[in-house]
């Protein structure tokens, strides 16, 4: 077993974290430092402290991290329109690398030799963590202990709970049949009935989404203004990063809008069956592309749709850290510097329809794109060589008898 003297343990206060700190202290005879992460994800974070302080913490770091998350790595992450396996929008895998570098700058500012995180031995997240951990660290130790204990059952962990007086409520109020994991982007639902691929999801089960049959039977408008790829007011009201996101959440959750259920592929090589509740990211997502539609040049656009599963790639697997993704987000941040301008949504009952976008740095010409008199902006006569050309390869190799009928 590794000499550890201190350790940074991402800290929820909930049972799984509360028996990891118990048992880092007597497993390991370390000084443990907790850290818990304000994402945005709609629960009281306070009270993490009382309980990190019952149990001996005297380092307690609780820290408000929603303007970093959504503008470092939200917004980045939607500049390049990012979807994995063309539906999931990343709201978990994009919140794990600000994780682990607040999990560093701790274990750095507090002389800690180890970090430690609650993710089991199933998931992506442990190797998200640690990736991003060894990236920005080399020489750190990770602690993960669903990968070296015997707990392995909520009830195993309720026991060694009750032995070391850990103070969880065994009989509190009713507990969610699903594994959740909530932040400003998104709110994922895993296990429960949903484990059988068949059973359609319980109505119940969503938390910030009506029913697109319950949405509202009036349509919604909003108009989103851009500033080099990211959305900076709402409404014409200047907003921030946080702010957008938190927003659009509330009117599209209203609408019924960002409900998605779907089979995924997992990093470690399971399949996975998850319900994610995403409004502010699917409106951002069909924003996104409608202002690029009219600012970015075809070729730079095709090229960032050929570079994005990629991207998308990267993030799911834990790579945010790494200089290729920094390479592509480079690339994908100077494709925005024109992507400035207003789109206008319309939300009705599940649906995000574009409805306008204008921009001074459109490259749309109406002039040309006509169908009524054009004074000559284009002429027709052009596309005949044009046409003849990119079919010259093809009608040589008719001519040599490859033709393929």
């Amino acid at each position: 077993m590794a000499d550890v003297k201190k350790v940074v343990l991402a800290y929820s206060g909930g049972l799984d974290t509360s028996v990891i700190l118990k048992w880092l202290q007597d497993t390991y005879d370390c000084e443990v430092v907790t850290f818990t992460a304000d994402l945005g994800q709609g629960e009281e974070v306070e009270p993490a402290r009382a309980k990190a302080q019952a149990m001996g913490v005297k380092e307690i770091y609780i820290d408000d991290l929603r303007e970093e998350f959504v503008r470092d790595f939200v917004f980045p992450m939607f500049r390049a329109n990012t979807v994995y396996e063309g539906e999931y929008l990343l709201g978990t895998s994009i919140a794990r690398p600000l994780i682990a570098k607040r999990l560093i700058e701790i274990a750095n500012e507090t002389g800690a030799d180890a970090i430690s995180h609650g993710a089991t031995g199933k998931g992506n997240d442990q190797v998200r963590f640690e990736l991003g951990a060894y990236a920005l660290k080399p020489g750190v130790k990770v602690i993960a202990p669903w990968r070296e204990w015997d707990l392995l059952s909520r009830e195993k962990l309720m026991d060694y709970a009750e032995k070391h007086g850990i103070p969880i409520e065994r009989h509190g109020k009713k507990k969610s049949p699903y594994s959740m994991d909530a932040n400003l982007l998104h709110i994922s639902y895993e296990g429960g009935v949903l484990e059988d691929t068949w059973t359609e999801h319980e109505e119940d089960m969503w938390r910030w989404s009506v029913s697109p049959e319950n949405a509202p039977d009036q349509a919604t408008y909003i108009e989103l203004t851009y500033c080099n790829g990211d959305i900076v007011a709402i409404d014409g009201v200047e907003k921030t990063p946080a702010t957008v996101l938190a927003d659009l959440n509330r009117i599209g959750g209203a609408n019924g809008i960002g409900r998605l259920d779907i089979v995924e592929n997992r990093y470690v090589g399971m399949k996975s069956r998850g319900c994610y509740e995403t409004p502010g990211g699917t409106i951002m997502l069909k924003a996104h592309r409608a202002i690029e539609s009219i600012t970015l040049d075809r070729e730079v656009a095709h090229l960032k749709d050929e570079l994005m599963p990629k991207y998308a790639s990267l993030i799911y697997t834990g790579y945010w850290w790494s200089p290729e993704r920094v390479m592509l987000q480079q690339m994908i941040d100077a494709s925005q510097v024109n992507v400035n301008g207003v789109v206008r949504l319309k939300l009705y009952k599940g649906n995000v329809t574009v409805v306008g976008r204008k921009s001074d740095d459109s490259l749309f010409d109406a002039n040309i794109a006509t169908f009524e008199e054009d004074g000559g902006a284009y002429n027709q006569a052009d596309a005949a060589g044009f046409i003849k050309l990119n079919a010259l390869r093809m009608r040589i190799a008719a001519n040599k008898g490859r033709s393929l009928l």
